[in-house]
């Protein structure tokens, strides 16, 4: 089935406005080249790997104690109730992890399973189908509603539970390797990965259930992504590539559930989540099974009965397992998590790949420089100058990426997958701290499934608005190659 997306993309006509009164970002658009303090004056200097777990700079020592306190809800497990520590129980029935930290290692980026007998410890599925009606599509089309979920399982398969309670199913991936050469002959080896859920405890998957495993992001610059201005991110929209550069950018337009209205899209692969606070409680309840004032309900389906009526870790005076205090913590805490300064920016290999990034234009979508807004509730985060190399929009990557390659068969473009996202739209990753992610995790990968063991793989995998990019990078000679990496590592 095929969609016209209709985005709200009158706000662009009213943002024109707003950016001639403001003008033109004030930094040139290579200034990034030899730049190092990506996170402005949040940055620190650090290359161990603790690198993603340091406290903006700039905070002063009041708001140290509330990120300290934010850092142990992160970062401990939560039990089952009902347990002697009433603040930290409740999780489950259902759920992939008990601590936030098991996918975010160290706050970095999580990684797939290396074969089909690992466990996907830091991956979860999404599951969505298509809408079957007028009524569906017109809601989908609003922006009212995100997908639509399989009616067994949910948005997201959980595949651990408390005792007592059928966890949903098992996740298993295998690879297929794939040869790709550059011009000069050199051959890099891609995994391509083919999932399946095994074990299903309640019943098979919808017949239109479709698939989609997402590896955990990096935690360090978010609320610096949060501060950037919507009129900022939007006038780097091009929808219909009016400017026929073959880049589009789209905005994702989400329900923002605490207002209960559209809101731009900024987290999560596909831009689905408005804010951190969202995706926080949203993480809670479809990770680890517990309840927020955003996201009241646990998450079983009716026919988990075993599920439902679970004990609920609800202490005496409150509606939910974390109560607002602790997510405003939480919140805090994943706003403030600093980016680890450049290395190496003077490094004459460094300086040639910066340039070689330029020539393949991929700072089309991974646009370097943004100037956050001014907050007085979050005087850190204000009037920075930073460098995160993302454009916070969505490109169409291609078919090779498209959510709908489980099982190997061509994908249709505009089949949507989440909110205005179609199955081939990601959000453009941020870029800064991806030279220090194998060091805060050994594990780590790249790209939404994380198929991609490398940045140079991930580079290879990119299609779609990103095959001009990648054809430019097979044209690289040995010496071009390690200078590009060069350049990617230093970030």
């Amino acid at each position: 089935m095929q969609y016209q997306k209709i985005a709200p993309y009158l706000i662009l006509a009213a943002t024109v406005v707003l950016l001639s009164a403001c003008g033109r970002d004030s930094k040139p658009e290579n200034s990034f080249v030899t730049q190092s303090r990506l996170g402005g004056e949040t940055s620190v200097n650090s290359q161990d790997p603790g690198a993603f777990s340091f406290a903006a700079s700039n905070l002063d020592l009041a708001s140290k104690r509330s990120f300290l306190v934010g850092n142990e809800l992160f970062e401990a497990p939560w039990t089952i109730a009902p347990a002697s520590a009433e603040l930290r129980d409740g999780v489950g029935p259902l759920l992939n992890v008990n601590a936030c930290q098991t996918c975010h290692i160290n706050d970095g980026r999580g990684h797939a399973p290396q074969d089909e007998h690992d466990s996907a410890g830091s991956m979860l599925v999404r599951l969505f189908r298509p809408p079957q009606n007028e009524n569906e599509t017109a809601l989908l089309l609003a922006g009212l509603q995100g997908n639509f979920v399989d009616a067994h399982y949910g948005g997201q398969l959980q595949d651990h539970a408390n005792p007592g309670v059928a966890r949903e199913a098992q996740i298993k991936i295998r690879y297929h390797d794939e040869t790709v050469s550059f011009d000069d002959g050199f051959t890099m080896t891609l995994r391509r990965p083919q999932l399946s859920l095994v074990n299903l405890n309640y019943g098979p998957l919808g017949e239109n259930t479709r698939f989609s495993p997402r590896i955990a992001n990096a935690m360090i610059g978010l609320g610096l992504l949060e501060n950037i201005s919507e009129a900022h991110i939007l006038k780097n929209a091009d929808p219909e590539d009016s400017n026929n550069d073959g880049i589009s950018g789209e905005a994702n337009y989400v329900m923002d559930v605490a207002s209960n209205t559209l809101a731009l899209g900024r987290f999560g692969w596909k831009a689905g989540q408005p804010s951190l606070r969202q995706q926080s409680a949203a993480a809670f309840n479809g990770d680890m099974g517990l309840t927020t004032t955003l996201f009241p309900r646990e998450n079983c389906s009716d026919r988990q009965v075993d599920c439902v009526g679970a004990m609920s870790g609800v202490n005496v005076g409150d509606h939910v397992e974390i109560n607002d205090d602790l997510l405003d913590f939480v919140e805090f805490y994943t706003q403030h998590l600093a980016v680890p300064e450049r290395r190496n920016v003077e490094d004459a290999e460094v300086l040639a790949g910066a340039e070689l990034f330029t020539r393949a234009n991929c700072q089309a979508c991974h646009k370097p420089y943004f100037k956050t807004q001014n907050k007085r509730a979050l005087p850190a985060l204000s009037n920075q100058d930073i460098y995160p190399f993302t454009d916070m929009l969505l490109h169409d990557m291609g078919a090779d990426l498209s959510d709908l390659q489980q099982d190997g068969s061509a994908a249709p473009q505009q089949e949507t997958s989440e909110f205005l996202a179609s199955s081939r739209e990601w959000r453009t990753p941020a870029l800064w701290g991806i030279g220090l992610s194998s060091v805060v995790n050994g594990e780590a990968a790249f790209l939404h499934d994380g198929r991609a063991r490398t940045p140079m793989e991930a580079v290879l995998w990119h299609g779609g608005e990103g095959q001009a990019a990648r054809d430019v990078v097979l044209t690289f000679t040995a010496h071009e190659r390690a200078q590009f990496e060069a350049f990617l590592m230093s970030l």
